[in-house]
């Protein structure tokens, strides 16, 4: 089978909900993978930042591999021997007092809502059924029905309703709206992405987020983020609250969690809100699972051991200056922290992101672009600075096929 062969075959039998570029992928190691024809590329957008650690990093498959064959799945109906080790590891890896282990980054956000919802009844005193959560425009936390309901993207939205009520929408990166919407007495938690990724790397004002989190913290409101795009060292700090000395009341992780290999998700907080929920009100059967713990603690150890939070701070500095000389009229700006970064393009002759992406593909780097003008870069943070030195020349040839 060619390359043809393969998308024929997905487009006949596959639901039709994403729109990939024409490149089927066969292979993968550390910043690079390999199609089905053998053409090797730089992946650069590394599963929306899940393959921080590269591809089948051999400590997390070894991990991966060493569990699947003793235990795989026991359910929460029984205590096995590998989640303690897990909770202990990550927790003290963070520094919160508990974690709830999930799969996806939306059932994550998704516990994360309804810990904030119990918190607000058995704590703060809230009415029941009244609780409120303020949300940003451009926001992007999954595609649950609960989570669209405070999506502002048409494309999330469109014939999904009737929504789930209970949230306020403000402007991303506006102190005063946040501060008016927390005059309102039932306003339970503020849930925010510290940059946000899906919407085109938005980065807010240096200073954002602290002054949002205190601003939550007079109003007795649980500030809570989003890192499942943003952590675990993709912005050059172990989580991009961090730039701002910002600790969530609710943390939300997700994807490099276990560097790619696996859905891993988790939600941590301090005993005082997660301990509002009781045994038999919130769960997953698969969250928690040993294979998940032995490779969510390899792929911890891989970001801390290999200094990959550093590396992407460094080389971030470096792929951001190099764009910025590039002489070329699409590239309009250039925006981002540590190796998550966007390119906004603006149309030439007809040709816009889409295009630029494919002439990238044939040079031999791949990206993705997020609605239709902006190409989000993340490459693996293994990459070392002469491979992405390398795949930067290799973007700059496809940006001169448009002059």
């Amino acid at each position: 089978m060619n390359t043809q062969d393969y998308i024929k075959r997905e487009d006949k039998y596959g639901a039709h909900n994403y729109h990939p570029l024409p490149v089927v992928l066969e292979r993968g190691e550390g910043p690079f993978v390999w199609d089905v024809e053998g053409k090797r590329y730089f992946d650069f957008l590394s599963a929306y930042s899940a393959v921080n650690q590269g591809h089948c990093h051999p400590k997390i498959i070894k991990a991966l591999t060493d569990q699947a064959s003793i235990l795989t799945l026991t359910s929460r109906a029984f205590y096995n021997s590998v989640l303690g080790e897990y909770e202990e590891y990550i927790t003290k890896y963070f520094k919160y007092d508990k974690v709830l282990p999930m799969n996806s980054g939306a059932e994550a956000d998704e516990t994360a809502l309804k810990l904030c919802r119990k918190w607000a009844y058995k704590k703060k005193g809230i009415k029941e059924n009244h609780a409120k959560i303020i949300a940003c425009e451009g926001n992007f936390h999954g595609r649950t029905i609960s989570i669209i309901s405070m999506s502002t993207d048409p494309d999330a939205r469109n014939d999904y309703g009737p929504f789930t009520p209970g949230y306020i929408i403000i402007p991303y990166n506006d102190l005063n709206a946040l501060k008016n919407a927390l005059k309102d007495p039932d306003v339970a938690g503020f849930l925010v992405e510290p940059i946000q990724g899906e919407a085109g790397v938005y980065v807010p004002d240096e200073g954002y987020l602290k002054k949002a989190w205190d601003l939550c913290k007079e109003k007795n409101v649980l500030f809570i983020a989003d890192e499942v795009q943003t952590g675990i060292a993709r912005t050059g700090k172990l989580l991009a609250c961090d730039h701002e000395g910002v600790r969530p009341d609710i943390l939300i992780l997700g994807k490099a969690l276990s560097g790619g290999v696996l859905p891993v998700s988790a939600v941590l907080a301090d005993d005082e809100i997660m301990l509002t929920i009781k045994p038999g009100e919130h769960g997953s059967t698969f969250g928690g699972n040993p294979i998940a713990c032995k490779v969510a603690i390899a792929a911890l150890e891989v970001i801390k051991n290999e200094k990959l939070a550093e590396n992407a701070e460094r080389l971030g500095e470096i792929f951001r200056d190099e764009f910025k000389n590039i002489k070329s009229e699409m590239i309009e700006m250039v925006r981002g922290k540590g190796l998550l970064n966007a390119v906004v393009i603006k149309p030439k002759n007809g040709k816009e992101a889409w295009d630029v992406c494919l002439a990238m593909k044939e040079k031999g780097v791949i990206a993705k672009p997020t609605h239709g003008h902006i190409i989000r870069f993340a490459p693996p943070l293994i990459i070392t600075e002469a491979q992405l030195m390398e795949a930067i020349k290799l973007i700059k040839e496809a940006f001169k096929l448009f002059e």
